[in-house]
């Protein structure tokens, strides 16, 4: 897959769907890679153009020593829309990917036709912050391989792992082709996200998902008050699904969006 230089790294990328269509731009989460986004390229592809990355650290994107920022991960989208010639796009960020879609949204709304931020939160309640000082530690100490199967398992409801081993194991290599930079500077951008005074600010529309059975991460409830801050928002939540609710259920994901995309752009 081609990479682009953006800024001070490269970023791996991947482009599907007809030429004249309009973007829907995909950001990823902690731990995961533009694969996560397989499942929806058929659906969504047949009407638009979709860029895929991966995060700056995770995939087959290059690394930097961390910490990272917000402004710097926000900044790599801007950096590569224009190094592709992307003018204005819907944006699509699950996770990390939606906290930075939201930034985003704020500082640079004139690059959005829509917003789309799932299972994510605005601001880091002490529940959500003490998850991640010893995934850290472990992080350092042994590696992303001590902290895989963890992360999987908070992801996914034990009945879905139990049906889908085929499913768990594509999770599990993708989150061990995340490098230890990329894992910690990303946890340490996620855990300065400030960014609810400013939800009613976003100006373009905005679908905000969720898994029903996410409990921590992003749960239903936080996601209805987000888009109920926000001046033209609605609400989904996805049945049967935990955290990475695209994966779980990318059938009802797909129908989501599908509806979304039809209704605002006529």
């Amino acid at each position: 897959m081609p990479v682009a230089r953006v800024g001070d790294i490269g970023l791996n990328y991947r482009i599907d769907g007809p030429e004249t269509a309009p973007w829907i731009t995909f950001t990823t989460g902690m731990t995961n890679d533009l694969t996560m986004w397989d499942a929806h390229v058929a659906a969504l592809g047949a009407t638009h153009r979709l860029l895929r990355f991966d995060t700056r650290g995770h995939g087959d994107s290059e690394a930097t020593p961390p910490p990272y920022t917000l402004d710097m991960l926000i900044g790599d989208i801007v950096g590569l829309w224009d190094a592709l010639g992307i003018e204005r796009s819907t944006l699509v960020g699950l996770g990390l990917g939606g906290v930075v879609a939201i930034g985003l949204a704020i500082a640079h709304g004139d690059r959005l036709d829509a917003l789309v931020p799932v299972a994510c939160r605005s601001e880091p309640v002490p529940q959500y912050r003490a998850i991640w000082p010893p995934m850290m530690e472990r992080a350092r100490e042994g590696g992303i391989g001590a902290i895989a199967e963890t992360t999987a398992e908070r992801w996914f409801p034990e009945a879905f792992r139990a049906a889908n081993p085929e499913v768990m194991q594509k999770i599990r290599r993708m989150i061990l082709k995340t490098s230890v930079d990329g894992y910690l500077g990303c946890i340490a951008a996620l855990l300065t996200m400030d960014y609810t005074a400013g939800l009613p600010a976003i100006g373009v529309p905005a679908l905000l998902v969720s898994g029903a059975e996410d409990r921590v991460g992003a749960p239903p409830e936080a996601m209805q008050a987000m888009a109920d801050a926000m001046p033209d928002a609605r609400h989904v939540s996805l049945p049967g699904a935990g955290h990475i609710c695209t994966v779980a259920n990318p059938g009802a994901f797909d129908d989501a969006m599908t509806a979304f995309l039809s209704e605002i752009q006529g």
